[in-house]
């Protein structure tokens, strides 16, 4: 096992409250963070450069386990002044007479891009953007990503009708570590003292319930909270028969 827990992950994703947490709970395992394009998280995975990424989605889940953690909305990235701006959100439709860019690593998984195609893909979302403060078009992404490359001329819609983005904790199907366990406790909230998922030592003894007692057995409550009494049954009513009749 690596001295260090090394993580790597994608392009609009905010490690940081996670990163937070593991320098809190595991202060002598130092954390590395590497950023990296969308689609070389999984080689760095899987060539063991790292223990786990914060990725997006799909990947190929017969060598790679996967934890989907959110999914983002869609945004149609325009120029301040574009006609689309007068409205809140934005249908698939409203791009029909727009050149929409299509970068190389898009990673929205469309069947159809809408609207008109440009001449050449760009290489990168961050040249789609500038493409769109040009004039040139306009760029459909994650939210994350049109905050990540925010400017002053451009702004954002949502787009109702698009395919979205969803981001994912992997980690190769074979290294599913210790290390890897702690840092799945983190980004599913679990407690500092949860034991969920890892490994009791050879020999330990299973915690008792706290809510055992020290050798008493507990009585259930009712659903008023008060508890039972006898061995069963309906509660028995202290006053029985009928009251006699005074003379």
């Amino acid at each position: 096992m690596s001295p260090s827990f090394r993580l790597v992950y994608v392009p609009g994703v905010m490690p940081d409250k996670w990163v937070r947490i593991w320098n809190e709970r595991l202060p002598d395992v130092p954390l590395t963070l590497t950023q990296v394009p969308p689609g070389e998280a999984p080689e760095r995975l899987l060539g063991r450069d790292a223990d786990a990424g914060l990725v997006r989605l799909p990947v190929d889940r017969t060598v790679l386990s996967a934890i989907p953690l959110y999914t983002e909305q869609t945004v149609v990235v325009v120029p301040r002044d574009h006609l689309v701006t007068a409205a809140d959100e934005v249908s698939v439709e409203d791009l029909a007479d727009d050149i929409v860019l299509h970068p190389l690593d898009d990673v929205l998984g469309w069947e159809a891009l809408p609207g008109r195609p440009a001449l050449e893909r760009p290489a990168t979302t961050a040249d789609a953007v500038e493409l769109v403060a040009a004039g040139i078009g306009v760029l459909v992404v994650p939210l994350s990503l049109a905050r990540l490359h925010h400017r002053k001329d451009l702004t954002h819609r949502p787009l109702t009708d698009a395919p979205a983005s969803s981001v994912a904790l992997a980690w190769p199907e074979d290294a599913h570590t210790d290390r890897v366990e702690d840092f799945i406790g983190i980004v599913r909230g679990r407690t500092v003292n949860s034991t969920r998922g890892r490994k009791q030592p050879d020999g330990a003894a299973p915690q008792k319930d706290r809510r055992a007692g020290s050798g008493r057995a507990q009585q259930p409550r009712t659903a008023g909270g008060s508890r039972r009494t006898g061995t069963g049954g309906a509660a028995k009513n202290p006053r029985r028969g009928k009251p006699r009749r005074r003379s």
